[in-house]
Parts: C-alpha cells; sequence; structure tokens
C-alpha cells in the first residue's frame, strides 16, 4: 500500500511539473491511443499465414470448420453466400455487401490513431510555449531568481509537456503504421476471396 502511494505522489509531482491542463490531457490521450491500437491488434487478427485459395479450400472440403480470425470469418461468410446464391454476378454483390462490414472493422480507430499521433505534440509544444512565457515572465520580475534551479529550472519544467507528447506520438506513429499496412494486406485478401468465391467454376474445383 505504501509502495502504491509513493507511485501516486510520484506521478502526481510529474503531472504538476508540465501543468496540469496540460499534462493531464496528454494523459488521457495516452489511454484513448493504446486503447485504439488494442482494439486494432486484437481485430487485425488473420487467422493463418496460408494464402487465401488455400484457406477458401480446406473451410469449402470441411478440412478446416472454427474461424480463428477475421479473414477466417470472411471466408464462412463467403463461402455460405455462394453456396446459396448460383448467380455470379449476384453473389459478388452479397459478398460486397457483407465484407463492407469487415472493412470498416479493419479501419476502425485508424483515424483516431493518427489525430492522437498528430495533436500530441502540438499539445506539448503548447505546453512548452506556455512554461517557456512564464519563465522569461518569472525572470523579467527578477523572481526565478530566488527559485531553485532558476532558468535552467523553469526551463527544464517547460520541456516535460514535450517529452510527454514525443512519448505518446512516436509508438502510436510506428505501431499504427504496422497495423495500417496488414490491414491494407487484409483488404486484398477480402477482394481475393470475392474474386474465388466469383469465379466461374465449381467450388470444389479451388
Amino acid at each position: 500500500m505504501e509502495a502504491i502511494s509513493t507511485l501516486f505522489n510520484q506521478f502526481n509531482v510529474y503531472m504538476q511539473s508540465g501543468g496540469v491542463y496540460i499534462m493531464y490531457p496528454l494523459f488521457v490521450l495516452i489511454i484513448v491511443l493504446w486503447y485504439g491500437l488494442g482494439y486494432r491488434y486484437h481485430t487485425l487478427k488473420r487467422g493463418t499465414k496460408k494464402n487465401v485459395r488455400v484457406l477458401v479450400r480446406k473451410f469449402a472440403t470441411g478440412k478446416r470448420k472454427k474461424s480463428r480470425g477475421l479473414i477466417d470469418g470472411a471466408v464462412v461468410d463467403g463461402l455460405r453466400i455462394r453456396q446459396e446464391c448460383d448467380d455470379f454476378h449476384a453473389a459478388r454483390k452479397l459478398l460486397d455487401d457483407v465484407f463492407h462490414q469487415y472493412r470498416l472493422e479493419l479501419t476502425k480507430y485508424k483515424n483516431l490513431v493518427k489525430t492522437i499521433v498528430i495533436v500530441a505534440p502540438l499539445i506539448g509544444l503548447l505546453g512548452t510555449v506556455i512554461g517557456m512565457i512564464e519563465t522569461f515572465d518569472s525572470l523579467a520580475s527578477m523572481s526565478l531568481f530566488s527559485q531553485s534551479g532558476g532558468i535552467a529550472g523553469g526551463i527544464s519544467q517547460a520541456l516535460f509537456t514535450t517529452q510527454l507528447g514525443l512519448v505518446v506520438a512516436v509508438p502510436g506513429l510506428v505501431i499504427g503504421r504496422t497495423l495500417d499496412k496488414k490491414a491494407a494486406n487484409m483488404e486484398l485478401d477480402l477482394e481475393q476471396i470475392t474474386d474465388i468465391l466469383c469465379s466461374e467454376g465449381n467450388l470444389n474445383e479451388i
């Protein structure tokens, strides 16, 4: 219990060092960012590393029955629609409608993550500018010389917000780009599933 109290006090001191009106919004952005990244990581589970044609064949022949990811689920839904609809053009339209929901899942929270990555450093920079203004105002009134750390201490505190803004943005940028690339590949998989299922021929010949 004492360790938790000490940790909370250290956290509170750190947040106050950069200004509560800037640091706490940045902390909220951290929570929202990692929620969005976590959701996207969980959603973008492909289910298998096998290519789409092999995956369709396994589900069509019954060698695989349990879906373990988004692409697996798309194959199962696609096969169900294809078996219920004999017309290729009608089947393609139905598949496009069903796969639209999958595409929405692929892009969910994508814009939120990008927005936070852009906004967080700007908020941090705003906090630094505010801190620098306060530092030079104190310097003008000579009150900063009487404080511990003097000018260096004031500038150091002003840079805390920029530091936290970069802590928010850099991991979000790197992980977000990785997830975006994975989502783009999975979208291509969905298009390939549609082409395979809507090609003229028997499903057993896939």
